[in-house]
């Protein structure tokens, strides 16, 4: 009896479907707060313009990526049932390839953060570990949505900032260059539930206990926003506390506005999350970069 053997077929992905997998669109949030990190060090760009470069690509198209493409793969037979249409479940990143990319642009995230010194590949290896974490068994903090939102929200916000602050000054910053982009971190805790309305149902059913699910959707808007409200009405008492005042009314009048929307936003918070996203959460980045401007100044750097 004559066997028959099957040959799997070798097959590439396609660039544009590697691109599509790491998110391009997601890298916005790290390379702004690294933004703001090395605008907070009161360093001049003279000389340091390759370092801030790299640093940026670090941020968003590296580790950033990275995290999109080990969080597709990890999700890739919920995505089969909901996203059929994402580059993993559809075959055009076909077979294994979703974990050899993720592991290749873990590696390389690496290699590039050991380039700009210690201090930055620490911070690569905690981002890179919490991308890993969030996703990936047995840890899948994404499964949560108190430690998944953190673990988002420190890669997204703190670790960036603190990382071009490093890269800029060539060491970490100082307890008031490391308490603001905390704060942020803190805060962008609740951005990230925004982003939770959309898949109440959804998380429901495949054990995703995010916040909309735990507390339910109006409960976990008032959270949201008492989450992001808070650190900055800190961030502000703070840098009034440093003789920053104008630095402090500005981010105390964006506040104010963000606060109005708020009352808007808890009364349909499914409704109207992407619509908050597109507004207040645009008012708290700009707090970030005022934030870091007062800190340039604190620094010795000129406005």
């Amino acid at each position: 009896m004559k066997r028959s053997i099957q040959i799997t077929e070798f097959r590439l992905p396609a660039i544009p479907a590697i691109v599509e997998l790491m998110k391009p669109i997601t890298w916005f949030p790290p390379m702004w707060a690294f933004g703001c990190g090395v605008v907070s060090a009161g360093v001049g760009l003279e000389g340091r313009w390759p370092f801030v470069v790299v640093g940026a690509l670090l941020t968003g198209p590296l580790v950033c990526a990275t995290s999109q493409i080990v969080n597709d793969w990890y999700d890739r037979d919920v995505d089969a049932i909901n996203e059929p249409n994402r580059p993993i479940p559809s075959g055009r990143v076909p077979g294994e390839w979703g974990f050899i990319l993720a592991v290749c642009w873990t590696a390389v995230s690496l290699v590039v953060a050991a380039l700009l010194g210690m201090a930055v590949l620490g911070a690569a290896i905690i981002g890179l570990i919490l991308a890993w974490a969030y996703s990936a068994p047995p840890a899948r903090l994404k499964k949560n949505g108190w430690w998944g939102n953190s673990a988002v929200a420190i890669c997204y916000e703190g670790l960036p900032w603190i990382t071009g602050a490093t890269v800029m000054a060539g060491a970490l910053p100082g307890w008031k260059g490391l308490v603001i982009p905390l704060l942020y971190s803190f805060g962008a805790h609740g951005i990230m539930t925004l982003n939770d309305f959309k898949s109440i149902e959804g998380d429901k059913r495949s054990g995703v206990a995010s916040l909309p699910v735990q507390l339910g959707a109006d409960r976990a808007a008032l959270v949201a926003c008492a989450m992001m409200a808070a650190p900055q009405i800190v961030v502000a008492g703070l840098l009034f506390a440093w003789d920053r005042p104008l630095h402090a009314a500005a981010i105390a009048l964006s506040l104010l506005v963000q606060l109005y929307l708020m009352t808007r936003l808890v009364r349909k918070p499914r409704e109207l999350a992407p619509w908050y996203n597109a507004t207040g959460v645009s008012l708290y980045v700009t707090g970030m970069l005022i934030a870091g401007l007062a800190l340039r100044h604190l620094n010795g750097g000129a406005l």
